[in-house]
């Protein structure tokens, strides 16, 4: 796929205050950045057509979501210029000299994940860390977290506690300075570019607790639970899309996918947007990962039609 070409088009309102940002934050704090569109995806089209592309930038394109991430001011230039629609910056995550991981802690559809974090440290006897944290647009958090660089944090969704998304190895983190659909990512009141703390090591323990496979999750994902709210079970579809190997992400992805849109009470643009996300933070090219959602739309909409 051709790249955009510096001058290929003017950039937009948002571009220069989003560059700016995200040199900031790599030449000032060594965090390795990559130009993210409005809808916190990567902004930079994919470097493949085929869905099942493996690359994370061995061709030499820039167009490989999280994996284009540098700390290089020069990189980072040659990254936006690329990206003249750009309103924000992603954070990688796993990569040295920090080893970043971040705790999204959402606040809606009735869900505290700040409370469920505090919840959590109390009951296996750890503080939460005073670090750099972030102020989201639905009200939430993202702390962010350092790791030994031995240790592999995975992406996980509402897995150690209700409403905490954990951004890990392959994942990244919206920069605080960047535009989202609802507002604009800040640093904390109080919190500022503080110096990122330490994961305590209760916590590590959570974090790389071994996860034992359902029987029932092969390439082709599980039947959905009848039981829960919707909301909780679009979050197990989200943790399918996230706990998968590189080989079977976009077979996880149309299962997923399809088995949201077939459910008749979870809300399609919903499901889109957060199993796009997860699909992306695990290395799926943006583009391709929404064929394949549109893919499985289609084949939800047609195995209604014939049951009716």
């Amino acid at each position: 796929m051709t790249q955009q070409r510096p001058g290929d088009q003017r950039p937009g309102p948002f571009w220069a205050a989003a560059r700016a940002h995200a040199l900031s934050a790599a030449t000032l704090h060594d965090l390795p950045a990559f130009p993210l569109t409005r809808s916190k995806l990567p902004a930079i089209a994919t470097a493949h057509r085929e869905p099942s592309a493996t690359c994370t930038g061995q061709c030499g394109q820039a167009g490989h979501g999280v994996h284009d991430a540098s700390a290089d001011p020069a990189r980072v230039r040659a990254l936006f210029a690329m990206a003249p629609w750009a309103a924000g910056y992603g954070i990688a995550c796993g990569r040295p000299p920090h080893h970043l991981i971040g705790l999204d802690l959402d606040r809606k559809n009735g869900v505290d994940g700040v409370a469920a974090l505090h919840a959590l440290a109390r009951r296996h006897s750890f503080a939460v860390p005073a670090t750099a944290t972030v102020a989201t647009q639905s009200g939430g958090l993202h702390l962010w977290l350092t790791v030994p660089a031995h240790v592999r944090i995975t992406n996980s969704a509402s897995l150690i506690g209700p409403g905490i998304d954990v951004r890990g190895s392959g994942g990244y983190l919206v920069g605080p300075g960047s535009l989202g659909p609802r507002g604009r990512y800040r640093f904390a009141p109080g919190s500022g570019p503080r110096p990122i703390a330490p994961a305590p090591a209760q916590l590590l323990d959570l974090l790389t607790a071994p996860t034992p496979a359902p029987a029932d999750r092969p390439a082709i994902g599980p039947q959905p639970s009848a039981g829960g709210s919707p909301g909780r079970r679009l979050d197990g579809l989200v943790r399918v899309v996230l706990d998968c190997g590189p080989n079977d992400l976009n077979n996880r992805l149309y299962w997923a996918s399809r088995t949201a849109f077939e459910a008749g009470d979870i809300d399609p643009d919903t499901a889109t947007g957060r199993l796009l996300a997860a699909a992306v933070q695990r290395g799926h090219p943006e583009t391709p990962a929404r064929r394949t959602i549109a893919s499985a739309a289609k084949g939800a909409a047609r195995n209604k039609e014939n049951s009716t």
